[in-house]
């Protein structure tokens, strides 16, 4: 509503980060929510002794929510910055707050959630029925899709081997063969952390092999 947001005007807080910012760690109390006005963040969490990226947030993003729950009050996500990053602070009273006569807002969180879920869900499935090959090939699909190319054709998020890993749940060593792998079919091109996808359809038939 147009009154909420001069409203919210006096609430939020506005916060620069650099670089490897971690502004939620993971078991911490929940304090509110954020929203990503400039920059890119990783969504992770510890998986036993490994780090999991559970998703990478941008531009108009949320970050934060997964601590909106009526039992406990702790964060299950940590969040770090993988660039110079704008992100804007809600308290988490005020929002709960809001939620109850923002009608529109509510409306649209519940269909991100929505959607949220779906993915979650999916990425589970991906987790115990792909290969890691399959798997890299979903995740350069929708790194392509979420934050687009640059004009020369490179995804346009430089992630470092390690974030990639973490995100399709695999070792560095076996994401670096299935990297080479892409490669030498010509499916992909690399430049140190630039990734180009040469051959859609090739990454698209691996990734549907085992879609739910």
């Amino acid at each position: 509503m147009p009154e909420w947001v001069s409203f919210l005007d006096t609430k939020k807080k506005n916060m620069r980060l650099k670089k490897g910012a971690r502004f939620i760690q993971e078991g911490n109390p929940v304090d509110g929510i954020y929203f990503v006005y400039s920059g890119t963040v990783k969504v992770h969490k510890q998986w036993g002794d490994k780090e999991l990226i559970v998703r990478f947030a941008h531009n108009g993003a949320i970050v934060g929510h997964r601590g909106l729950t009526t039992k406990g009050s702790v964060f299950p996500i940590s969040a770090t910055t993988l660039e110079p990053t704008v992100l804007c602070f809600v308290e988490r009273d005020f929002f709960l707050s809001t939620l109850k006569v923002n009608t529109e807002l509510t409306h649209q969180l519940m269909l991100f959630y929505a959607d949220e879920l779906k993915e979650s869900e999916q990425k589970m499935y991906n987790l115990v029925h792909m290969t890691v090959k399959h798997r890299l090939a979903s995740a350069l699909i929708q790194l392509q899709c979420q934050f687009g190319t640059t004009t020369s054709g490179f995804i346009n998020i430089q992630l470092s081997r390690q974030d990639l890993a973490a995100y399709i749940g695999t070792t560095y060593e076996s994401l670096f063969r299935m990297l080479n792998d892409l490669t030498s079919e010509k499916a992909i091109t690399l430049d140190g952390r630039h990734i180009r996808i040469e051959n859609l359809p090739a990454l698209s038939a691996l990734a549907d092999t085992h879609r739910m």
